[in-house]
């Protein structure tokens, strides 16, 4: 028996709607907004790759009135307008569909879901599956037999069995359901008083809304059968309009399905449309695998070495060459564990050459010794006169000396300067930057080792296949590196970031994860236990709150407690239910109720066992029993460097939880954690840059700048002395003097301190009154963002914002706030940065043997063994605190301690 074909309906305007709220801030280098027709996009490759549907179709809903107008002229009347950010991608969008062949119905009059409704009914005639994909409940009332709803963003299909359970009867009563609830985001009244559960009971009860209506004495609650008695009308037109149109005349749309069923078979895409469409948008990922592949630099004269005489000439080659590119093929991403599989160089353009060193599988070639190799390369890469370039040349240095060689001179990493170039770049991957200014598209891992279960280690990948791959890498790194060196160099604020600080930091980085850090395990081992305890009760003081159990990591079943069950107020409604995101939980908790707050303890204890007490002991290096993090150079926008593997930055310092785990982060024995801060870097340098003259005097004498701003701000309401002065107070200064730097406006403070907008704008206008000098600064800055489309740091390091000319105000306003921003998170960066560079400068050349181990936020930690404290304390005051010369003097807060709990 032939199996039954199956047609896939997209209910486009609600994906689109999706797609547009869940991906933010996304746009080209043009400033078009991308963010829904990347979500879009996604969804529908996704869509077709894991359901290979037989047919496919996207409906829309077009501008204008519908029949449900007609009926009800308050119909959708309170929907604001459609943010103009995604008016402007809707035809984008839907040139994206054309351009996969994939038929696209809309009609004047009608709703995407009448279409869908009268499709989904002519397919089930014509004997096929129909599947809905959508997140809208209305379209409930279309399920069936051979009729599914597919959520893809929730991964969640319904069916008869669901929709019985979510509304209390079949498919064919949800009309009277929402005709009973109404429906807010389409402004359906329904019966004023009615929700979910009481429409539930009433149509489990009466079977109809028709039966509930014919006699509504019927019903036992006074308050309902009063409602009902009054509202009966408005229930029937409400169910008039939640109704799907089934019969919709879909004739002059070309897709009548008895006729040319065919016409709406999956099809080939359109591979050089959409090369052209994502080229436009900057979709570098989806242009890697929906473009066409194009090869702008040949393979030919790329050669496989497997005699030692051929590997004496290339290096004789490179001797006499500017410079070259490495590049290694490994069994692992871990710089700390990966053994090297082969070698590629490249020091002219479209040449390089592969040197296979431990390929294993059944008729490998010849190879040469791993060892003899790296004994005839060693002199070459240490040789501080012969510049080497590589692509996150990080990778490469730290296996590299872990081999017994050190690259004493790493000249360009094209990763860098991608990044330096423009940071708020999504990726910096070698692909994708070869696409970008190469025009050309690389082979990628799984063209030559495979995909999922399939995927084969590199040391099995068949040597020829594994020459075009890695000498391409080589190829194209010493190829960027020539185009984006000259680049930076037309920038010399750029080029001196460049070559004096980010690729020197390079080395120092590379060493502090090789250092790694010290993990107590067994510490941890009881934390896990005690975290595991503290869990446990907090999961009974909230059911003691709820008045019983409940699944806590559930947002439905924790939104109806809430906000149906106890009545909270503020419930902010979502399509799935109940919003219970940190804001709203937070929000609840500052006005004095205890379960919100119980449930953000609950979820932080959750987050910080699963991502730090149970992770950490397995990620313990097995040889040297530390942990290795990798610190990020090119991740964050303003120049901050991020960790990952595990992420150092998340580990909260101001909870109990946190510096628990803190705890667990040690000295080997007979040595200390030394840790040194920088106080306050961030307003140093907001008072450096403003030059405003309160700020500049408080610094230059050392006061507490916040409780020098409550008293400027607040006036001497408490107290003359910071000493006297309340910590509320201080507190509500502080947020007022971070929030500045971070562009806060009223509504932001306000939800920070929990009070007003009103009272909120009058302190940030207090403010700007008091230091005028910063309310200057900030215009300034934000005047030179708008003409010139970036902001620069003391040191020249460049953000592009293309979003300030956003026709959308939200994005807009948060262009404007990182315009602010960045300039003193990135110059806090830089200082650190330099910093950085000195001291393990100083290491060296003193004989230290203390070790810089970590740096989070403006914290460097270091091991220090017995006997080097003070000296070490003494020379990294001096270098942090002399960093850079600002108006203000640069402090640092330093400690130690037997853990980093202790140390900080």
């Amino acid at each position: 028996m032939p199996e039954t074909k199956r047609l896939f309906l997209i209910d486009g305007s609600h994906a689109l709607f999706r797609a547009f709220h869940a991906i933010r801030e996304l746009r080209n280098s043009k400033g078009f907004p991308t963010n829904a027709i990347y979500g879009f996009t996604n969804m529908l490759i996704k869509l077709v790759r894991d359901h290979k549907p037989d047919y496919l179709v996207v409906c829309f809903d077009l501008p204008g009135p519908t029949f449900r107008d007609e009926m009800y002229e308050e119909y959708k009347a309170t929907r604001p307008p459609t943010p103009d950010d995604l008016v402007v991608q809707f035809p984008e969008v839907k040139g994206v569909i054309n351009a996969f062949n994939i038929p696209l119905i809309e009609k004047a009059g009608f709703e995407a879901d009448d279409i869908i409704g009268t499709l989904s009914r002519r397919a089930e005639a014509e004997g096929l599956e129909v599947v809905i994909v959508t997140g809208d409940k209305d379209m409930s009332q279309l399920v069936s037999e051979r009729v599914t709803l597919l959520d893809t963003m929730k991964d969640r299909v319904t069916g008869v069995e669901e929709v019985r359970e979510r509304f209390g009867v079949g498919p064919e009563g949800v009309p009277d359901f929402l005709g009973l609830t109404g429906d807010k985001s389409d402004n359906i009244p329904g019966v004023p008083g009615i929700g979910d559960k009481t429409a539930r009971d009433l149509l489990e009860r009466f079977g109809s809304m028709d039966s509930i209506l014919a006699d509504p004495s019927k019903v036992e609650r006074k308050v309902v059968r009063e409602r009902l008695a009054v509202h009966a009308d408005q229930a029937k037109l409400s169910r008039d309009l939640a109704t799907i149109r089934c019969d919709v005349d879909l004739a002059d749309t070309d897709v009548d399905l008895s006729k040319d069923l065919e016409a709406l078979a999956t099809r080939a895409p359109d591979a050089a449309r959409l090369g052209e469409l994502f080229t436009t948008y900057e979709f570098t990922r989806l242009l890697a695998e929906f473009g066409q592949k194009k090869q702008t630099i040949p393979y030919d004269d790329y050669h496989t070495i497997t005699d030692a005489a051929e590997l004496e000439a290339v290096i004789a080659g490179i001797r006499e060459a500017v410079a070259f590119a490495v590049d290694l093929e490994t069994t692992s991403v871990d710089p700390m564990v990966a053994e090297i599989v082969g070698i590629s160089l490249s020091y002219r353009e479209h040449e390089a050459f592969y040197i296979p060193v431990a390929h294993r599988y059944l008729g490998a070639p010849k190879q040469l010794d791993r060892d003899a190799v790296l004994g005839m390369l060693k002199p070459l890469l240490e040789d501080p006169g012969i510049p080497v370039y590589g692509q996150n040349i990080k990778y490469e240095y730290v296996i590299f000396k872990r081999y017994g060689i050190e690259l004493w001179n790493m000249t360009c990493d094209t990763m860098i300067a991608s990044y330096l170039l423009n940071p708020s770049r999504h990726s910096h991957s070698l692909d994708e930057i070869a696409r970008e200014h190469l025009g050309h598209t690389m082979i990628s891992y799984k063209d030559v080792a495979g995909t999922g279960k399939k995927q084969i280690p590199f040391d099995e990948v068949d040597v020829k296949s594994a020459t075009t791959y890695s000498c391409e890498d080589s190829d194209v790194t010493f190829l960027l590196a020539g185009m984006l060196g000259e680049r930076i160099r037309r920038e010399p604020s750029l080029e001196s970031l460049f070559r004096e600080m980010e690729m020197p930091l390079v080395q120092v980085l590379a060493g502090m994860e090789m250092n790694g850090v010290k993990i107590d395990v067994s510490f941890l081992g009881a934390l896990a236990a005690e975290f595991r305890s503290g869990l446990g009760g907090l999961a009974e003081r909230i059911y003691e709150e709820a008045g019983g159990q409940f699944n806590i990591n559930s947002p439905q079943q924790l939104g109806r407690l809430l906000f149906e069950k106890l009545g909270y107020p503020g419930a902010k409604r979502t399509k799935t239910g109940y919003s219970t995101d940190v804001k709203v939980l937070s929000r609840l908790a500052a006005s004095g109720y205890e379960l919100p707050a119980l449930v953000l303890e609950y979820r932080s204890f959750g987050k910080l066992s699963s991502t730090y007490v149970d992770a950490l002991p397995r990620l313990v290096h097995p040889e040297t029993g530390r942990i290795h993090t990798s610190y990020n150079q090119t991740v964050t926008a303003t120049g901050r460097l991020s960790s990952s593997n595990p992420n150092l930055q998340n580990i909260p310092i101001r909870t109990k939880e946190g510096r628990r785990i803190r705890e667990a982060f040690v000295p080997e024995e007979g040595a200390v954690l030394v840790s040194a801060d920088y106080s306050q870097v961030e307003l140093r340098v907001l008072a450096h840059v403003s030059g405003d003259e309160r700020l500049v005097e408080a610094f230059r004498c050392d006061e507490d700048i916040h409780a020098r701003t409550a008293r400027e701000v607040f006036g001497n309401v408490e107290a003359e002395s910071s000493e006297e002065m309340s910590a509320d107070l201080r507190r509500r200064a502080k947020a007022i003097n971070f929030g500045v730097i971070y562009g806060m406006g009223a509504f932001g403070l306000a939800e920070q301190l929990g009070i007003n907008r009103k009272e909120a704008q009058a302190y940030i206008d207090h403010y700007f009154q008091t230091y005028q000098g910063v309310k200057a600064w900030r215009d300034a800055t934000l005047e030179a963002a708008r003409e010139h489309g970036y902001v620069e740091t003391l040191m020249g390091r460049r953000r592009y914002l293309p979003e300030l000319a956003s026709s959308e105000v939200n994005v807009r306003n948060f262009a404007e706030r990182t315009a602010v921003n960045t300039p003193i998170q990135g110059a806090a960066a830089d200082l650190i940065k330099k910093a950085m560079l000195s001291i393990a400068q100083r290491l060296r050349s003193m004989g230290f043997g203390a070790k810089m181990i970590m740096q989070v936020h403006d914290e460097l930690v270091f091991e220090v063994p017995a006997g080097e404290e003070e000296t070490l304390r003494a020379m990294v005051r001096e270098e942090m605190e002399g960093a850079v010369a600002l108006d203000v003097p640069l402090k640092i807060d330093m400690a130690s301690g037997r853990n980093w709990n202790e140390a900080h």
